[in-house]
């Protein structure tokens, strides 16, 4: 058994590599009764600034979870600082047990940072780590991965930086221009339904969000910008092995 968060594929994608009973975190959320019992439970979650977006973070302070293993895959594009560290220990202050977690990195889909053109051009090799993965899961191996020192600093760094200016990364600087076509996707790929059409146009509900960019990154019309820094707004991503269904099925609110 396995649970998803993904805003463009990237987990949702790896999830169904490891196993044949995944669901979505936004859709498991609607349920008031969160007790699951397994042999083998994972959860999949993409790293945010090294931490657990925080939708992931609300599910796993609701679930009651039985299982005999559980581990942590968390997704990263270009540094995953302490992700593994962080979410183990996150996880035992809801008295779990991690026996595993580890790191897989993908293509970067953070707007404001990185081009997602030149991230798809590097191979990051995805299927030889994936192979890792499932060995070490197979063989129920117990492991945390531990960060690096300059893991560590980058994730104190970042955490200053989104601390003072919290406006870079909590959602505020999305921004739904003109281009807009009121087609209506970026408010069912939405996992928290902040967005909603009015006289035929996309309008966000609430100022913050998750920042997972799903919006932005789903929108046909590239409609949907960072108003402080967009690395490059004719680039927009999605996992190529996910469609935009199945983005729309896992997270519409």
């Amino acid at each position: 058994m396995i649970f998803y968060f993904s805003a463009t594929g990237n987990c949702l994608h790896i999830s169904h590599q490891l196993d044949s009973n995944t669901q979505s975190i936004p859709q498991v959320l609607k349920n008031d009764h969160l007790v699951f019992e397994d042999e083998v439970i994972g959860i999949v979650t993409p790293v945010y600034a090294g931490e657990m977006p925080h939708i992931v973070r609300r599910f796993i302070e609701k679930a009651t979870f039985k299982t005999n293993y559980f581990y942590i895959i968390s997704t990263y594009g270009m540094n995953d600082s302490v992700a593994s560290e962080w979410a183990s220990q996150f996880c035992e202050k809801q008295g779990i047990k991690v026996h595993y977690a580890n790191t897989l990195q993908m293509v970067d889909n953070y707007l404001p940072s990185f081009d997602v053109d030149e991230q798809k051009a590097i191979d990051k090799k995805i299927p030889e780590q994936l192979a890792i993965i499932k060995e070490d899961l197979n063989q129920r191996r117990n492991y945390i991965k531990q960060p690096t020192e300059d893991g560590r600093e980058k994730y104190n760094l970042v955490k200053i930086r989104f601390t003072e200016h919290p406006e870079i990364n909590n959602g505020e600087q999305i921004e739904i221009t003109d281009k807009c076509s009121g087609c209506g996707i970026c408010t069912r790929v939405c996992p928290i339904g902040n967005i909603k059409l009015v006289d035929g146009k996309a309008v966000k509900i609430n100022k913050t969000c998750e920042f997972c960019l799903a919006c932005a990154n789903n929108c046909p019309s590239k409609a949907i910008i960072m108003s402080i820094s967009d690395k490059n707004s004719n680039a927009r991503f999605r996992n190529e092995n996910v469609s935009l269904q199945e983005i729309i099925k896992a997270n519409e609110q």
